[in-house]
């Protein structure tokens, strides 16, 4: 088995689940920016955190023969400061020439507020002006279908924008066809208690097809699993699903969408 972990937050895991994922066949990590698990007060502290994510995080993960890729972002939840996001923001054109930087995410909401729009549309237009490609957050409460619809409304608006280069992360039963619909493609997060389990992102894909679909494990600091998409993986191989469809959905569509970076190149 092969597969790309396309969203897994690797500063939070321990060496073993490196180990782990790369017996599984592991054939690169993509990190977007993300919480910390508690808010970072200055710039300072994000500054630190991109050169976590395109100096030592990859050093790491060499260690275990795994590539390691990243996004870059003031993420969400920390979004509510606009000063402050906007100091991040300009921090990051410094680090997008890094070898292994994918784009920009994981942007979006968290609690739909206006700041936090103000904010996405800042990453949106960074995004627009430096060409880069775009993984977008969803909120994870009960409002992710407003949030996912006011996230569709800012991406299309901006006229500079290619669908086919934002990913939409976090779909569940009820958004993933607005994102489909709308031309972007659609990731699936795994977690053993919120979010996908493994069976519900199969029947996603047994429903929608697989085009513009891909599952992520978006392993953090909470109750997460790194090895979640290759158990999808057995969970379609129980259900009957064909070797090559397999493929498809772990390994072939994140490789398809992440390409569209020059810099992504997986092990083979």
């Amino acid at each position: 088995m092969r597969y790309i972990e396309p969203h897994a937050h690797m500063v939070s895991r321990v060496t073993d689940d490196y180990v782990a994922m790369a017996t599984a066949g592991c054939a690169a990590i993509c990190e977007p920016a993300f919480w910390a698990g508690y808010d970072r007060s200055s710039p300072k502290g994000f500054f630190d955190y991109f050169r976590q994510l395109t100096e030592h995080e990859p050093k790491r993960a060499a260690k275990f023969s795994v590539p390691h890729f990243c996004w870059l972002c003031i993420n969400p939840k920390e979004s509510e400061d606009v000063q402050l996001a906007t100091e991040v923001i300009d921090l990051i054109p410094e680090f997008l020439n890094a070898p292994n930087v994918l784009g920009i995410g994981e942007i979006g909401l968290n609690k739909n507020s206006r700041n936090e729009l103000k904010v996405l549309e800042m990453h949106v237009d960074l995004a627009a002006r430096t060409g880069q490609l775009i993984l977008v957050h969803t909120p994870h409460l009960e409002d992710k279908f407003k949030g996912t619809r006011l996230i569709l409304d800012v991406l299309k608006n901006d006229r500079r924008i290619q669908p086919e280069r934002c990913i939409i992360d976090h779909v569940e039963e009820h958004t993933v066809d607005l994102v489909l619909d709308e031309g972007f493609w659609a990731g699936m997060t795994l977690y053993p208690e919120t979010k996908c389990t493994a069976a519900r992102a199969v029947d996603i894909l047994e429903c929608y097809g697989s085009e513009k679909l891909w599952m992520n494990s978006a392993c953090d600091w909470g109750v997460s699993v790194p090895l979640a998409v290759p158990y999808a993986a057995l969970e379609m191989r129980r259900r009957g699903h064909a070797t090559e469809a397999v493929d498809r959905a772990i390994f072939g569509n994140p490789l398809r969408f992440l390409s569209q970076c020059p810099k992504f190149k997986p092990a083979m």
